[in-house]
């Protein structure tokens, strides 16, 4: 459900509470381009390109750990045409920033399958993510090909095949074997476009995290969007005094 509606003050000392790990369910980016009379593959370039904008507005806020939905297991239902013309976004997005990703300190993590990714694309991904495995200033975590579902079952297999018996298992040690290990829960999970559902986004990451739903379509999500979610977050937090585990 959306959290009420707070008024918006632009003074950062206020928030009490300030998340660490922010997933973001980035959509709308077909209805952006409908709105104004453009191809769905135009709300899709524009969406690519609100990324490094969006991720600047998190580190302005001190937020360290962001994960982005980019595309889902289920999005493979959509036209042909449509993903290879993402694909090739995505692409472009890789080459142009991966070294940009290294020299800033951001960690790139891939939460996801490569199994029937284009080649290229799919190299370009594990080259990324190989590059700055050793930095820790930011972890951007991009959730492509995912499915949350898939993502525990790929977390039982291993436990399985590595014969863990069942009396030590814990909620600690199965996050060992989750994509995102290391990175803690989400205390903030917004999704652009109105949507209200998680549509399979990191279920065991997000049972905690607070909810937040905006109308707002992904490619116009800027600095004053990310502080009305950081505002609810905050007086969410401070009404109900509740903290998370990675609250500040």
């Amino acid at each position: 459900m959306q959290l009420p509606k707070i008024a918006i003050e632009r003074t950062e000392s206020k928030f009490r509470h300030l998340p660490r790990h922010v997933g973001i369910m980035m959509d709308g980016n077909g209805r952006w381009a409908s709105q104004r009379n453009l191809p769905r593959l135009a709300g899709h370039r524009y969406g690519t390109q609100n990324v490094r904008r969006a991720l600047d507005a998190c580190q302005k806020f001190g937020i360290r750990v962001v994960t982005l939905y980019v595309f889902s297991t289920e999005n493979w239902g959509r036209p042909k045409e449509e993903i290879d013309g993402f694909f090739n976004l995505l692409a472009e997005v890789i080459d142009r920033e991966t070294e940009n990703f290294r020299t800033q300190g951001v960690r790139l993590i891939h939460s996801g399958s490569l199994e029937g990714v284009p080649a290229r694309l799919a190299e370009q991904v594990a080259h990324a993510v190989a590059v700055t495995r050793e930095n820790r200033e930011y972890m951007l975590n991009v959730a492509f090909n995912y499915g949350g579902r898939m993502e525990i079952l790929r977390a039982i297999r291993r436990i399985l095949e590595e014969k863990i018996p069942a009396e030590v298992l814990s909620e600690e040690l199965f996050d060992r074997y989750l994509y995102t290990a290391g990175l803690g829960d989400m205390d903030l999970v917004i999704r652009t476009g109105g949507d209200e559902r998680l549509s399979n986004f990191f279920p065991w990451q997000a049972a905690r995290g607070v909810f937040y739903t905006t109308p707002t379509f992904w490619p116009d999500f800027d600095e004053i969007e990310l502080e009305k979610a950081l505002v609810v977050y905050d007086h969410f937090l401070s009404t109900n005094g509740v903290r998370t585990a990675n609250d500040q």
